[in-house]
């Protein structure tokens, strides 16, 4: 096993046979093991029976420590978790979701599939039919076996606690600094807290501390490239990324300090000029293939399974393309619909742009502007999606019984809302949001217009034919060209504000781009009984066209999850709150009879962590002057260590934390919880080094100072631990845990 033997240490120099020594009482451990002179007589007759245990379990400590740490973690993460039978906080949503692999239904959310999928195999495995609506505060049915489902996701927050205790020890932290890492991650109130529930945040941090745990092996290991051990953990390295984005997309935070140390690593490599280029070029490709390649597989992997699970129509068709819904099983996507389209036929008209929605109107108007009826895309089905194909007011007025006329590439329609009667119009009033656009409305009736409701249909393409001269439903993909203003018909990915419903905007655009998928548009359901029924969902829909276009859908919306400043947000906090723990979360209603469960970090946990980033900073803003006034008191060992044992936890917390200062969508307390983690191994290294001196003079005040670290963090978790295992009764006797206002545990 890797961590029996001790990898080059980067803050110390080691002869080359030590490189690869199991981990035995010596002067140049790097975790705090008893030492000894190497001259010295092993006389086992001479020790003591204390002396041999003692010299037994320092040996195998690095089994030991960790296995014990792990079980206590699983009493911390598991202990009273099925108390509260509702329904708690987002597992409202990730309970459906898991719900709908089990249906095997198509549905939309924001978040990559990975998690979601594993919420559903814990409910496979619990032997529940995903009948369940999981709706917020709702008891579970005794039929669910809601705790077994908290109890597998509990296991992923579980076993962060050992992956923290091996990491800390590839950073080359000392013993005793390697335990408080592990304590302060085992003993973290709200990691605690948030890995009992159906949620996807256990599984967020479980391979967001997998990714830094291979990221740090594989750099201890970087005098061994291109070794099977090298290969080994360059490759999980690629698959923990992969896996990490695929649960959140915040994993790309950590993809990137990846790359950042990646970069560098190879920068160093090309200024050495004693390495053959095919040794650099060896590097590269093995970097690429290890770290772009592989991890791109996992994330691509897994929206692959997600296709192939959830064959059925579900909640989430709208936001895929037409030709994907119509091959779902169950759809009304071109069930019946006649393939070619004629004027007098009503159809739903998609947008083909990623995430695109279904040309939509209303009878509510533009506040300002024209103040004609308000048209967006709707992804959700209803009638107000309805259009009817009709002729420009220049040809024949259509009548019903009259001969079948097929519109196609080049003919001039209009198009009439099927609800109100209005004809889809432009002009030269600028659009709501996107103000170098023209507005798009709803205007007059069938015989109440004018030449401004005319639209010149341009065929882009056909799935099923060359023939231009008609519009198929599904296949052809057209542009709408208004006839006066040369303007295209385009609904992008800006959203409307309150008073449009946040529906997506429709403008004409002036720029004639035929690339631009956002004006390209299909028929996605035909109704006309004089045409016969056509088979359009026998045309099947590229896996990579669908992967992309769900990939643009989520960020569409996650960019649309901003705050509605007509609604007061109680959950939501400021990212500025979140270091200094100025907040925390209820989870739940806060009646007496309810068991309830509030967020909240460890106050050693969290001051601590966020006072070593201010202390980093000055210890590497000291040592920088003094450089520069010409001292050199640093060996390059020491250098190196600061470098990959403080720089590169702090670049994480900077590179988890920053995106939601300049975010602007909504956010909670738990968005800080992977920051949290790389706060928490500066502080290790920030410990590791002052306390230097102490770990020289005396190993014995080095530990007496550890101590009452270790019982501060472990005392402050037992003093909070009612919000963790869950609060009965009336809150008022959790009152002395309301240390400040915003801490809301009682009113």
């Amino acid at each position: 096993m890797a961590y029996q033997q001790d990898a080059h240490a980067t803050a110390t120099t080691q002869d080359g046979h030590n490189l690869r020594r199991r981990n035995v009482p010596d002067h140049s451990s790097s975790n705090g093991s008893l030492t000894q002179a190497s001259s010295e007589v092993d006389n086992k007759k001479a020790q003591t029976p204390s002396t041999s245990i003692l010299k037994t379990l320092d040996e195998w400590e690095f089994l030991i420590a960790p296995l014990l740490f792990t079980l206590v973690s699983f009493f911390t993460r598991m202990y009273k978790i099925g108390l509260s039978n509702i329904v708690t906080w987002d597992e409202a949503h990730f309970g459906k979701f898991g719900s709908h692999y089990l249906k095997r239904e198509f549905y939309f959310d924001v978040h990559p599939p990975l998690g979601k999928m594993l919420v559903g195999l814990s409910g496979y495995m619990a032997g529940y039919n995903g009948s369940f609506e999981f709706k917020s505060g709702e008891t579970y049915p005794e039929e669910l076996n809601y705790t077994f489902m908290r109890l597998f996701n509990s296991t992923f927050g579980a076993l962060c606690v050992p992956v923290a205790y091996y990491t800390a020890r590839e950073l080359n932290f000392r013993r005793s600094t390697v335990w408080l890492v592990t304590l302060m991650v085992l003993c973290e109130n709200s990691y605690a807290t948030i890995s009992r529930f159906i949620l996807l945040d256990s599984m967020l941090l479980f391979f967001t501390f997998t990714t830094v745990l291979c990221w740090a092996r594989f750099h201890r290991l970087q005098n061994q490239s291109f070794s099977f051990e090298w290969f080994f953990w360059l490759l999980l390295s690629g698959i923990s990324i992969g896996c990490v984005t695929s649960v959140k997309w915040v994993g790309l935070f950590c993809t990137a300090l990846v790359g950042l140390y990646t970069a560098e690593d190879l920068w160093n490599k090309f200024g050495d000029l004693k390495m053959p280029q095919t040794t650099l070029a060896s590097h590269l490709v093995a970097r690429v293939v290890g770290l772009i390649f592989v991890p791109l597989l996992v994330y691509m992997f897994s929206f692959w399974v997600h296709f192939v699970v959830l064959e059925n129509s579900g909640p989430g068709d709208a936001q895929m393309s037409s030709l994907f819904q119509a091959n779902l099983k169950g759809t009304e996507v071109g069930k019946d619909s006649p393939l070619e389209v004629a004027f007098g036929s009503r159809a739903t008209i998609k947008n083909m742009g990623y995430g695109g929605g279904l040309l939509h109107s209303h009878v509510q108007t533009y506040p300002e502007g024209s103040q004609q009826q308000q048209v967006t895309c709707y992804h959700h089905k209803d009638a107000n999606n309805d259009w009817f194909f009709y002729p420009n007011r220049n040809e024949p007025v259509y009548h019903p019984e009259a001969p079948l006329v097929f519109p196609g590439d080049k003919s001039v329609i209009r198009l009439i809302h099927s609800q109100t009667g209005r004809n889809l119009h432009s002009h030269t009033v600028a659009a709501p949001v996107t103000k170098g656009d023209y507005e798009v409305s709803s205007y007059g009736n069938t015989t109440v217009g004018d030449e401004k409701d005319h639209w010149t249909v341009e065929v882009v393409s056909d799935a099923a034919s060359r023939d231009r001269s008609k519009i198929r439903t599904l296949t052809t993909a057209f542009r709408l060209r208004h006839t006066s203003l040369g303007c295209y018909l385009r609904a992008g990915t800006v959203n409307l504000p309150q008073w449009g419903f946040k529906q997506i905007e429709v403008t004409c655009v002036k720029q004639n781009n035929p690339r631009d998928v956002y004006t390209h548009w299909n028929v996605e359901a035909h109704w006309n009984e004089r045409l016969p029924a056509g088979d359009p969902g026998s045309y099947k829909s590229p896996f990579l066209r669908d992967f992309v276009h769900l990939n643009v859908a989520m960020m569409t919306s996650n960019n649309a999850l901003v705050p509605d400043p007509d609604k007061q947000d109680d959950l939501a906090s400021q990212f500025w709150q979140w270091p200094i723990l100025h907040v925390g979360l209820r989870m739940c209603g806060w009646d007496d009879h309810i068991v309830k469960y509030f967020l909240l970090g460890n106050p050693a946990v969290y001051w601590g962590s966020t006072l070593s980033l201010f202390v980093f900073g000055g210890l590497v803003s000291w040592y920088l002057i003094r450089w520069q006034r010409g001292y050199d008191e640093l060996r390059p060992g020491e250098i190196d260590y600061i470098h990959y044992g403080g720089l590169y936890p702090v670049a994480g917390w900077f590179l988890h934390y920053l995106p939601f200062v300049a975010m602007a969508r909504v956010t909670y307390v738990h968005h800080y919880y992977p920051a949290l983690y790389f706060a928490i191994l500066t502080s290790g290294f920030v410990l590791d080094w002052v306390t230097r001196p102490l770990a020289r003079k005396d190993r014995r005040l080095e530990w007496a100072v550890y101590g009452i670290l270790y019982a501060v963090v472990i005392g402050l978790f037992v003093l909070f631990r009612a919000i963790v295992f869950g609060m009965q009764g009336k809150h008022q006797q959790w009152r002395h845990l309301k240390w400040f206002d915003k801490w809301r545990i009682t009113d």
